[in-house]
């Protein structure tokens, strides 16, 4: 049997099994993502989390959705890694570099009065919006308000990364979309060669917006911080909205800045810690 010590965190509701592999990584990673993930028979999340030793950063961060597949990129998840190892003390900086399968990020850490982060800013870095880059097959350099046939009929789609793919769907009215249905199929549309993230979202005004998202690997969750980056990114290439906005979730806010000097995306959002515990493997 293996003990694998975890903590529980999560970013506005998106909720992920954090596992300190300082020393060593447990084995078949994947298999271990679906069965801790398991609401019902496991510790229950979107997903694990892992943060490991970097050569190139201060940390690196590994992410595994709840369907075992490995994603680039977590922007929920890599505020609580930003808690996790300073309020465990692996490093008392309040500027921290993470290695991440979608590059290097740089998180300033904010504390609240009891000395522990309680909110994180995250340089997402300069989001694409090449086909190529993203990617998506689409026969123009960009795909901004594309119309796309559905089994709902026709939806139309930005297309961004922030290192890792989202397909952006702006609506009249969030309560009247089929998230899981529409989610699902426009995931698994032949135009993302990897899949994607699928992202619904309703402008309430020139700096807030509504969204709800399918993530690709876990459905449906409260809260993504990489399809909120790419949202308001979305939202200021089609005039929508402006370049500072307030992205409301269903797990929380999340404030997004595409900044005009650098071309970066900032992101400042809460992490919680939720619990402690000992996941003991069987198999």
């Amino acid at each position: 049997m293996e003990s694998i010590r975890f903590t529980k965190m999560h970013g506005i509701s998106n909720d992920y099994i954090y596992i300190s592999c300082m020393d060593h990584e447990p084995e078949r990673l994947s298999e271990l993502s679906v069965e801790m993930s398991d609401r019902h028979t496991g510790v229950g999340g979107d997903g694990i989390i892992l943060i490991c030793p970097s050569d190139k950063a201060d940390f690196k961060m590994r992410v595994f959705n709840a369907d075992g597949s490995e994603a680039k990129m977590c922007g929920n998840g890599s505020r609580c890694v930003g808690k996790y190892v300073y309020d465990n003390g692996l490093t008392d900086k309040k500027a921290i570099t993470l290695e991440t399968l979608s590059g290097i990020k740089i998180l300033n850490l904010h504390l609240g009065c009891n000395g522990k982060v309680d909110k994180v800013t995250v340089d997402m870095g300069v989001p694409e919006l090449n086909t190529a880059d993203v990617p998506v097959t689409c026969d123009a350099l960009h795909m901004i308000d594309a119309p796309i046939a559905t089994s709902a009929g026709t939806v139309h789609i930005t297309a961004v990364s922030m290192g890792n793919p989202h397909g952006i769907v702006f609506v009249d009215d969030l309560r009247q979309v089929d998230v899981h249905g529409l989610g699902r199929e426009l995931e698994l549309h032949d135009m993302w060669p990897d899949r994607a993230n699928i992202e619904f979202a309703q402008v309430l005004s020139p700096d807030g917006i509504a969204m709800r998202v399918w993530e690709r690997g876990s459905g449906e969750t409260m809260a993504c911080g990489t399809g909120a980056c790419a949202v308001a990114v979305a939202a200021a290439v089609t005039s929508r909205a402006g370049r500072r906005v307030t992205i409301h979730l269903l797990g929380g806010d999340l404030d997004i800045e595409w900044s005009h000097c650098d071309g970066h995306v900032y992101m400042t959002g809460g992490a919680t810690k939720v619990f402690e515990g000992v996941y003991d493997r069987v198999s």
